[in-house]
């Protein structure tokens, strides 16, 4: 990541959430129509397309930016001092304006209304709890594997999310960026905006919890 401004970063982190949502959104659109009202054939479909995205992603973002795509990643890192807080700052913006700008991107191309508010109630503690988890795993995916194979971080987090989306109640989310960003669409993929605080906050909580026992566990033994 040296090597590139943060013009550069910025610019990575906003394209890469933006592609990221076209896709999360698109996909749960074309699985809808194709799926016939089979929901869990929609689902798969959905699955599929975002855990292979996301290995794609990462692996071309990852190393301008990091490929946070997340602001509960981005708060991780700068508590970990792997990112300064005034970077911190502006990752968050520009990943929010991307998610939106990639929802917008998956409305045109299936000829949606481009701006939409969600319906969709993903309400109850249930939910929360799940994004707790969600958000867990996912943190837990990407500080282990950085920590002992990062090469495999890319892979590793597309197929974590790829089972994160059938074991949660809540097909994690875990992305704040992301719940706000479905939240305008009233489409599959959709969350009702009612819905967004509680999944918000608790992905916050799950990245915290993360952060706090892999600080401990992945810590080096010092020599006594």
């Amino acid at each position: 990541m040296a090597a590139f401004d943060l013009r550069r970063r910025l610019v990575a982190e906003g394209l890469g959430t933006a592609l990221l949502l076209a896709v999360v959104v698109g996909s749960g659109i074309m699985g809808e129509r194709l799926a016939g009202g089979n929901v869990a054939i929609a689902l798969l479909g959905n699955t599929l397309a975002t855990g292979a995205a996301l290995v794609v992603l990462i692996g071309v973002f990852g190393p301008i930016s990091g490929a946070h795509f997340n602001p509960a990643v981005t708060l991780v890192a700068a508590l970990r001092r792997e990112l300064s807080w005034r970077h911190a700052a502006l990752y968050p913006l520009v990943q929010v304006i991307g998610a939106v700008l990639g929802v917008w991107a998956a409305h045109a191309m299936f000829g949606e209304a481009i701006v939409q508010v969600s319906t969709k109630s993903r309400a109850g503690s249930s939910q929360a709890f799940a994004e707790v988890v969600a958000t867990f795993g996912l943190l837990a995916t990407i500080l282990g594997t950085v920590r002992f194979k990062p090469d495999s971080t890319p892979m590793a987090v597309g197929l974590y999310i790829t089972a994160a989306y059938w074991f949660t109640a809540s097909t994690s989310f875990a992305n704040p960026a992301v719940t706000l960003a479905r939240s305008l669409s009233d489409t599959f993929a959709g969350i009702a905006p009612s819905s967004a605080p509680a999944f918000i906050l608790a992905q916050l909580i799950g990245a915290l919890l993360a952060a706090g026992l892999f600080g401990w566990l992945l810590k080096p033994e010092t020599a006594s």
